[in-house]
């Protein structure tokens, strides 16, 4: 009987081994393709500023902004409620949306917004440029592609 209880044992530990070994490899081969993607985002959005002569700054996030229009007073944060103004379009100028969002919480927002509105005060005007992974990643929204770089130029009426 202790036999049968020791083989079971080392049975059940021998197939979680492997169960755990088969995900790292899972993992390391995600790590591996979000670090691809992550460079040609970045290889887009180079190309997409010297293409169009745009000065944009890179936030460690990874998103780029360029401030098209300054604005006055404290910036936002990413707790603030907000109310702007934007149109978002890819890459290639196919514009997927335009509108309004008033008393909306940034916290729930894209991540390309929340990294990128706090570089603007309220009465401004932004330029983002968002890798996918911080937009709608590998899955795309509705009209726009899975993997897309997204370009918003947002005007922030306020936030409070």
């Amino acid at each position: 009987m202790k036999k049968l209880i020791l083989l079971l044992a080392i049975t059940v530990l021998g197939f979680s081994a492997c169960k755990k070994e088969d995900t790292s490899a899972a993992d390391a081969s995600a790590a591996a393709t979000a670090a691809a993607q992550a460079a040609a985002d970045d290889a887009t959005i180079q190309a997409y500023i010297k293409a169009n002569n745009i000065t944009a700054t890179k936030d460690p996030s990874g998103v780029y902004y360029s401030v098209i229009t300054a604005g006055a007073g404290a910036y936002p944060t990413s707790t603030s409620v907000i109310s702007v103004n934007y149109t978002g379009t890819l890459v290639t100028g196919t514009q997927f949306d335009k509108g309004n969002l008033t008393n909306t919480a940034l916290g729930g927002l894209i991540k390309g917004w929340q990294y990128g509105i706090p570089h603007i005060n309220a009465g401004g005007r932004i330029m983002l440029l968002i890798p996918s992974a911080l937009g709608y990643g590998a899955t795309g929204a509705g009209t726009i592609p899975a993997n897309s770089v997204l370009v918003f130029t947002i005007d922030l009426i306020s936030f409070r």
